[in-house]
Order: structure tokens, then C-alpha cells, then sequence
């Protein structure tokens, strides 16, 4: 029972796998049949996608070929076209060109032919004047000939008689030109002088009293003009009457002005001023203080100067008045040059022509620095006496000897030369003053004689261009050719310097030198 119970059983297990295997199968069957299809189906689609997608590539390269090509060919087109009208331009610019070339090859034919013209009507004047110049020396000579029988005499004979004739009577007006001017110079040259020496005070006296008279002394500031003034001026009354300087207070800027024309005064008053201003206490009482005791330390410098001048020039024995004389001098100036140092030229000097001539050179020396000691006089009464004088009456007083006392005293010729001293002296001390520069001259003055220079030779006809040179020791006159000869051209140089000698005053003497040329002028083209 149980074991047809197990065989039923598995039987049925058995036909079951058989009925489920026979199922399954089918049913793959159907599903891969189904799925077959799908697939067929799928493909058929993808292959209608796939023909789409390559007719629509197809047709996009399609597209793009042509819009390149037609890029391509507008491209092509552009370079064509810019290609012509570059050959446009360059063909433009040979026409015009051309057409250049052609006009100025048709100007210059026209100016050769002008030229060809001119060069036969040139060659025609030529031949014209030359002909006329052999009508003319005909003429001459025929009229010549015609004198020479009326006269009874020959051309040459003839011209030397007027060369002659000329002579003569041009010496004879020179010489009476010459005597006649000589008169009138003698006659006028007192008023002259004196009319030229005062125009000369007059137009330079201001400039030379003001750089001689004056010092300048600078303050910080302006409220030191104040103190310097006191109240109601007392401060400065007493400085004026301590020191005998006038001071000059005004809207200047930081400057007061003292006026004096003793040169130590204006140096002491100076001096007091600026211990004054340092010291701050100014006061009536302690600018008499101060002024003392810079008047005794000046008077100890002018010894100190002196003392120092004998010594370098090896001088002995001087009385000490003399030497105070001579430090005063460092304060003191003739014609622009300080005496102290004028002197110790002049000594130098005086010392070597001594020693040239075999004198003594100490007396020359001696001599040369008093010369001078006479412009430093220590009274009014001294006023009145010729610097020479005094200076001699001074030596005299103090000691020193005879030669030197004759040489002082006649340097300015005021008296009688007695000894070999005084030429010596006297010529020393013209060479001290006419050494360049020694004595200052005013630039206005000396740029107007050079002006004047030129003036004079502008006067002259014939005059082209006037130079004053060599500091107006030569005038170089251009005169043009045409119308001075080489004849004319001495005559006028002699005519320019009498008329400079007559006219202008001037140091040393003016080379008046006439130039004459001519130029002649041509061009190789």
C-alpha cells in the first residue's frame, strides 16, 4: 500500500516535471518568438532612424560645403579686387609721373631756350660795347692829338706840368691849413682845457664824491633803527657829534648810511656802531665810551699799518709821526687807488731805478712812501697848502734829510729839482698812476669815448663801418671802394686822427687805420 501510495506518488511528481517541462518549453517558445520580433522590430526602426539621421548629415555637410565654398570664393573675390585697384594705384602713379617728367622736361627746354636767348643778346651787348669802345678810344686819341697841336706840347709833358701844378698847391693849402689850425689851437686851448676839465667834474664828481664818501652799515633788522635813533634822536646826536660823521637814516632796508669824507671818522663811527648794536646798550653815555675807545684802537691799527709798511720796505729811523702819516694813508684814496698801497708801489719802485742808476736805493725808497703824506693833513690850515709843500714842510719838521725832502716837494714840479732823487720820484709815481687798472676810470665815460670814436669817422663821406678796438687805442675805419680810392683812403686817415687830435680828449694816443678793398663776386652753378 505504501509503496503503490510512494510509486503514485512519484509518478505523479514525475509527469508533473513532464507536463511543467513541456509548459516551459512552450512558453519559451512563445517568449522568444515574441522577443524575436521585438527585436526585428527595434531594427527596423533604428535602421529607418539610422537612414534619417544620414540624410539629414547628409544634407547639413551638404550645406556647410556650399557656405564654405562661397566663403572661399568671397574671399578669393576681396584679394582680386584689392589686387586690381593696387594695380590701379601704381599705374595712376606712373601716369602722374609721367606726366610730371613730361612737364618739367618741357620747362626746362623752355628755360634753356631762354637762356640761349639771353646768352645771344649778351654776346650781342658785348660785341655792341665793345665796338663802342674802340669809337670812344678813337675819339680820344683823335681829340688828344687835336691838344697836343693846339698846346705845342705832348700828353705826358702835358700831365706831368698838371701833376706838378697840383703839387705845389696842395702843399701850399696843407701848410697853410696846417698853420692856420696850429693858430686857433693855441688861441683856444686854455678855454678848451678848463672847459673839458669841468665837464668832466661835472659828469663824474657825483659818482666819485658818493664811492669816496660814503659806507654802508648793515643791520639785522629795522627795528634797530629805532634804538640807533633814541628818543627824540638823542642816541643819534650823540653818535654825530661823538664821531663827526654824519648818518644818513632812511626807508633803505637794513642799512644806515655814514657820510664823512675823513675815511677814519666813517671808519670809527662804523666800528662804535656795530659794538653798539652787539653790545645792545645804546645810550648817550656809552656811545661816548665806546667811540673813545674805538678812536684809541684805530690810532693803534694806523700805527700798527705803518709800523709794517717801514718794515717790509726795510726802512729805519722814521719819526713816529711819520709813521702814523703813513697808516693813516690806508684810509685815504687818490683818483680811485688808496694811497698806502700807491705808495708802497711808488717805493718799490723809486728803490729799484735807484739801484739801476748807482744811487742809494733806502733814500729812494725813503722818499718814494712820504711823497704822498701831504694828502693826509691833520688841521684845516693844511687845507691851503699843495700836498708837494706840505708834505716837504712835514719832512723837514721831523728829521729827514735834504734829498728826500727836495724830492717830495718836486715830484708835482712845485719846486726847483736839486737832487737825482726827485726825477726819480716823480717819474715813479706816473708810473704807479698809469699802470691799467690803478685808477679806476667810469665805465660810462669809457664806452662814450668809444662811441665818439666811431662818430668822428662816420663824419667822413665815404665811411662804410667804424670799429674802436684796443680798448680805444686804434679805430678801424671800412670805407666803401667805389667811392674812396686808394689815394683818398691815406688822405682820409690823416683827416680822421687830426680831427680825433682836435676834438676828443683821450690817455695816450688813437692808430687810425683805413681799409679798402674790392670784392668781386661770381657763382659756378
Amino acid at each position: 500500500m505504501d509503496t503503490n501510495i510512494i510509486l503514485m506518488i512519484v509518478g505523479g511528481l514525475v509527469l508533473g516535471l513532464v507536463i511543467g517541462y513541456i509548459i516551459a518549453k512552450s512558453l519559451e517558445k512563445s517568449n522568444a518568438s515574441k522577443l524575436i520580433k521585438d527585436a526585428q522590430t527595434e531594427a527596423n526602426s533604428i535602421l529607418k532612424q539610422a537612414k534619417n539621421d544620414g540624410e539629414s548629415t547628409k544634407k547639413d555637410k551638404m550645406l556647410q560645403a556650399k557656405e564654405k565654398f562661397l566663403e572661399l570664393k568671397s574671399e578669393h573675390e576681396k584679394v582680386i579686387l584689392s589686387r586690381d585697384k593696387k594695380m590701379a594705384e601704381s599705374e595712376k602713379r606712373t601716369r602722374d609721373k609721367e606726366s610730371q617728367i613730361s612737364n618739367e622736361l618741357a620747362k626746362n627746354k623752355k628755360s634753356n631756350q631762354s637762356l640761349e636767348d639771353k646768352l645771344k643778346d649778351y654776346n650781342f651787348r658785348v660785341e655792341f660795347l665793345e665796338k663802342k669802345k674802340d669809337e670812344v678810344e678813337k675819339a680820344h686819341k683823335s681829340q688828344i692829338r687835336q691838344l697836343e697841336v693846339i698846346s705845342g706840347l705832348s700828353a705826358e709833358d702835358a700831365k706831368s706840368e698838371l701833376v706838378e701844378s697840383l703839387k705845389s698847391e696842395a702843399k701850399t693849402d696843407a701848410m697853410s691849413y696846417i698853420q692856420k689850425a696850429l693858430e686857433e689851437a693855441k688861441l683856444t686851448a686854455q678855454q678848451d682845457a678848463k672847459k673839458i676839465i669841468l665837464n668832466t667834474i661835472q659828469r663824474i664828481g657825483t659818482e666819485e664824491a658818493i664811492d669816496n664818501c660814503v659806507s654802508v652799515f648793515n643791520i639785522e633788522s629795522d627795528d634797530v633803527k629805532g634804538r640807533i635813533i633814541g628818543r627824540e634822536g638823542r642816541n643819534i646826536r650823540a653818535i654825530e657829534a661823538a664821531t663827526g660823521v654824519e648818518i644818513i637814516v632812511d626807508d633803505t632796508p637794513e642799512a644806515i648810511i655814514l657820510s664823512c669824507f675823513d675815511s677814519v671818522r666813517r671808519e670809527v663811527a662804523r666800528l662804535s656802531l656795530h659794538k653798539l648794536v652787539t653790545d645792545g646798550r645804546i645810550h648817550p653815555a656809552r656811545i661816548e665810551e665806546i667811540v673813545q675807545k674805538t678812536q684809541k684802537q684805530i690810532e693803534q691799527e694806523i700805527a700798527e699799518v705803518g709800523k709794517r709798511t717801514v718794515i717790509d720796505l726795510g726802512i729805519h729811523g722814521l719819526h713816529p709821526e711819520l709813521i702814523k702819516m703813513i697808516g693813516r694813508m690806508k684810509y685815504r684814496s687818490s683818483y680811485g687807488q688808496n694811497l698806502l698801497q700807491h705808495s708802497r708801489e711808488v717805493a718799490k719802485l723809486c728803490g729799484v731805478m735807484a739801484a739801476e742808476l748807482g744811487l742809494n736805493p733806502k733814500l729812494a725808497k725813503r722818499a718814494g712812501l712820504l711823497h704822498d703824506i701831504g694828502k693826509v693833513p691833520s688841521s684845516e690850515a693844511d687845507m691851503e697848502t699843495p700836498h708837494a709843500i706840505l708834505g716837504m714842510q712835514w719832512a723837514e719838521k721831523h728829521g729827514e734829510k735834504p734829498e728826500v725832502c727836495n724830492a717830495i716837494g718836486a715830484h708835482h714840479d712845485e719846486i726847483e729839482m736839486t737832487t737825482l732823487l726827485a726825477p726819480i720820484v716823480q717819474v715813479c709815481d706816473a708810473i704807479s698812476g698809469a699802470r691799467p687798472g690803478a685808477r679806476r676810470q667810469v665805465l660810462d665815460s669809457y664806452i662814450q669815448r668809444l662811441k665818439d670814436l666811431e662818430e668822428v669817422a662816420f663824419g667822413f663821406s665815404g665811411v662804410n663801418k667804424a670799429y674802436a678796438i684796443q680798448a680805444g687805442r686804434e679805430l678801424r675805419v671800412m670805407v666803401e671802394s667805389e667811392r674812396v680810392s686808394d689815394e683818398q683812403a691815406a688822405n682820409l686817415s690823416f683827416e680822421i686822427s687830426q680831427k680825433i687830435q682836435t676834438d676828443m680828449t683821450y690817455p695816450g694816443q688813437v692808430k687810425v687805420t683805413v681799409i679798402r678793398e674790392t670784392r668781386a663776386v661770381n657763382i659756378a652753378k
